[in-house]
């Protein structure tokens, strides 16, 4: 009793002051410019901890079974492997999510673009990998053969693929949307096969999260992505002007001096793309207008400031409109009477009383 009192003291001493130097060291680089040994310090304090115990009890334990010679304490190193493993890969999950974090919280204090889609695939792909080799190496610590394990795996998981089927087709087609990214976190998309539109909030393994502009989260299976045609509006470069417009039949020998007015306007203004197609021609005879339509793109993508920008685009043109005497069509319709059809005023007759 008093080897096991003394083994638990000292477990309990060495993790107290292995908690309290690394809690200094971790408090020390955080003052640091360079944030990876903060990270590897933050990640090692929790699982170094419970690493101390696991291995301290081991050993207190032990020296109870040469004690007693109970057949229940021989799980005591199997068990005490296992631990380890699970410790080890508990301190390499939390390293990875520090190092993700790490990199994104750079990116946006550098003010740079970076893919944070890409980020969390591959993330998650660590993790995953982690996971799977901590599970067979701790199989294999407790007597299991990996290679029956896999073996079992290779028949089993054809029978798993047939019964879930769509869950193996989200999964992979979350793996092809992380591969191709038609789209990222944040970027506005929509779909004209379905109806689908919306911000990406988060795509993950089997579902991607989108909050249309109603507020409300929409969540598509992956496998969707892979049999409907998806537009990326974020992604544009320029925003399209495309309206028509058109002036009275009476002022129709001023359409060419409106033509050229508008597109001067065009050209010289700041908010227009001179690099892009520009076009303002006399477009149609319609049924009560003389049509010209114009044909351009804004510097802007946003959406606010392009309904801004077309605004004032189109109060110019009816100011140009306006300065030339001329005015907007509306739908007007004329009756012609012909002569023949004239009418004849035919006097009352007059009663005399």
């Amino acid at each position: 009793m008093l080897q096991t009192f003394l083994v638990v003291f000292a477990t309990l001493l060495c993790h107290y002051v292995v908690r309290r130097m690394l809690g200094r060291i971790h408090a020390r680089l955080e003052r640091t410019r360079t944030p990876w040994d903060n990270a590897l310090v933050g990640a090692l304090i929790k699982p170094l901890g419970v690493l101390i115990w696991i291995v301290g009890l081991a050993f207190a334990v032990d020296i109870i079974r040469q004690q007693t010679a109970a057949p229940i304490f021989d799980a005591v190193v199997p068990l005490r492997n296992l631990g380890v493993i699970m410790v080890m890969a508990w301190f390499l999950i939390r390293l990875i999510h520090r190092a993700e974090e790490n990199i994104r919280l750079a990116e946006v204090a550098e003010d740079a673009s970076f893919d944070r889609s890409t980020l969390d695939a591959v993330a998650k792909l660590l993790r995953v990998s982690v996971l799977i080799t901590a599970v067979l190496v701790g199989l294999q610590t407790l007597g299991f053969s990996i290679s029956g394990v896999l073996a079992f795996g290779g028949v089993g998981g054809i029978a798993v693929g047939f019964a879930a089927k769509d869950l193996l087709a989200n999964f992979f087609g979350g793996l092809m949307i992380y591969l191709d990214r038609p789209f990222s976190v944040g970027d506005w998309v929509r779909s004209p096969d379905r109806n689908i539109e919306g911000t990406v909030e988060q795509i993950g393994w089997r579902l991607t999260r989108i909050r249309t502009f109603d507020k409300r989260p929409l969540y598509v299976p992956n496998s969707t992505f892979a049999t409907i045609a998806v537009e990326n509006p974020s992604r544009m470069s320029n925003r399209r002007i495309y309206e028509t417009i058109g002036i009275r039949y009476e002022d129709g020998d001023k359409m060419g001096d409106i033509v050229q007015a508008v597109r001067k306007m065009l050209e010289t203004h700041p908010d227009i793309d001179n690099n892009q197609t520009l076009i303002v021609n006399f477009n149609s005879f319609a049924a009560s207008s003389l049509d010209f339509f114009v044909y351009t793109f804004t510097r802007t993508t946003d959406w606010v400031s392009y309904h801004g920008v077309k605004q004032d685009v189109l109060l110019r043109i009816l100011s140009i409109i306006a300065e030339r005497d001329a005015e907007i069509a509306f739908p007007t319709s004329t009756l012609h009477m012909p002569n023949a059809l004239g009418f004849q005023q035919t006097p009352l007759p007059v009663e005399s009383g």
